[in-house]
């Protein structure tokens, strides 16, 4: 690489020759051989995960994208592994999430087990390997347009507010936190996410929010609320 193409890398921003031209080659590569290395676990836990569930060890849920040209969030099915089973009360209806969030659930989430399967998202060109976290499809309007432009790159296994703070920060903060990183992705800033992301998940730090076994819903903006 030439000292020119050196020194483009490392500009920061998402429209940086490090977001163009690299980020997408190292995320094929890098999710390919997880792949490959992780295959005897993912057939291990495919395995425990029905067991445990008692049926489909996998999730799939809609969550949104990267905006394409004409300002539009992709789509896609995001893949994870079962946390949660599907009890449901008396009436047919789900129970709370800490309910249906048993033991085996617990070990998956508090270790991130439960995300291996998204390098599936990741190869083919969903996912990045850091980037903000997809969210559900529902939430697209209940962003704020500043709030949106998290969907200016592609969502990511991990992220910067994964790594510093997961789902103990609330979703003002998280929001913030992908602003800044729409701003300065960077190869550097990547690294930096990643080293991170493995600290917290050994110190399983930041797995629950307040008060609650997952992420409370996003119910919008304060300013989009008011409206």
């Amino acid at each position: 690489m030439s000292n020119k193409c050196k020194r483009r890398v490392f500009v920061v921003g998402k429209d940086s020759f490090y977001v163009k031209y690299i980020k997408r080659f190292l995320d094929i590569v890098i999710s390919l051989v997880a792949i490959i290395v992780l295959s005897p676990l993912l057939v291990v836990l495919s395995i425990s995960g029905t067991i445990a569930m008692g049926g489909n060890p996998f999730f799939t849920q809609l969550r949104s994208g990267k905006r394409d040209k004409n300002g539009q969030e992709q789509i896609f099915k995001l893949i994870k592994f079962r946390s949660m089973s599907n009890k449901k009360d008396k009436n047919g209806k789900l129970l709370p999430d800490e309910m249906r969030l048993n033991r085996y659930g617990r070990i998956l989430r508090s270790t991130s087990l439960d995300e291996l399967p998204e390098l599936f998202n990741i190869l083919t060109g969903f996912l990045s390997i850091v980037g903000p976290r997809p969210l559900l499809q529902v939430y697209i309007s209940r962003y704020s347009a500043e709030q949106r432009r998290r969907h200016d790159v592609r969502p990511g296994l991990t992220g910067y507010a994964q790594a510093y703070g997961r789902n103990s920060l609330t979703w003002e903060e998280k929001f913030k936190k992908d602003i800044y990183y729409v701003e300065h992705v960077s190869f550097l800033f990547d690294v930096q996410i990643l080293f991170k992301t493995v600290a917290v998940v050994l110190k399983r730090e930041g797995i629950s929010s307040e008060g609650s076994a997952t992420m409370e819903e996003f119910m919008g903006s304060p300013e989009k609320v008011e409206k």
